[in-house]
């Protein structure tokens, strides 16, 4: 908490104030949101306090939030797997770098795939997330989404929680739930700059976050 200023010297000595509350112009309390905010579209950004090496610095984009768990995937970060060498079909219709993204740790054999529609448009092989985001069905046709869509993104895994684990790690301040934008599915930006873009949209002391780094060990 910021210093209270001293007060001048014609006001007299401060009051203490009332038992639980904040004296005025002190710094709010950091807001990470809650579980209640988690759904389809939503952000979870690591917080500088996860230090877990495969989560430390992610922004995870969530897919599916329900009572049973949670399943998403890890934005901006692109493996060295070309699209072209296993889903041929599929990389003509791929944004920028055409490659394999690391979803996450799970089943990381499963490719995922995520798309904006042109327009929102519905079409065949394509699964609505949150607004214009798809999921795409790789086993269909790619010629059938050409003109469709703005671009995809594969993802190699996903991340995901079972019942009651991602509460439990949003209430030890692991994760900032925040509202998503429909470019950062197929951002070019990747690992800290990722992070620090997400972060420094935000109000508040989260928006301060964003000039530190994801681990609290280099600040």
């Amino acid at each position: 908490m910021s210093p209270v200023p001293a007060p001048e010297p014609e006001s007299g000595p401060p009051t203490r104030p009332a038992t639980g509350r904040r004296r005025a112009g002190a710094v709010p309390p950091l807001s990470v949101g809650a579980l209640d905010d988690v759904r389809a579209g939503a952000l979870l950004v690591a917080m500088p306090v996860l230090t877990d090496p495969t989560f430390a610095g992610a922004v995870v984009y969530v897919l599916d939030h329900s009572e049973n768990g949670t399943l998403g995937v890890v934005l901006g970060r692109p493996s060295q797997v070309e699209i072209r060498d296993v889903l041929p079909g599929w990389c003509d219709l791929a944004v920028s770098p055409g490659v394999f993204h690391v979803g996450g740790p799970c089943e990381t054999d499963t490719a995922l795939c995520l798309a904006t529609a042109a327009g929102g448009s519905p079409a065949d092989g394509l699964r609505p997330v949150a607004g214009n985001v798809h999921l795409v069905d790789l086993d269909g046709d790619p010629d059938a989404l050409v003109g469709r869509l703005d671009g995809l993104r594969v993802f190699a895994g996903y991340a995901g929680w079972s019942t009651g684990q991602l509460g439990g790690e949003i209430a030890e301040g692991a994760w900032a739930v925040v509202p998503s934008r429909p470019g950062d599915v197929l951002s070019g930006l990747s690992g800290p700059q990722l992070w620090r873009s997400v972060m420094g949209r935000q109000a508040g002391r989260l928006a301060v976050l964003s000039s530190a780094t994801p681990d609290p060990t280099q600040n």
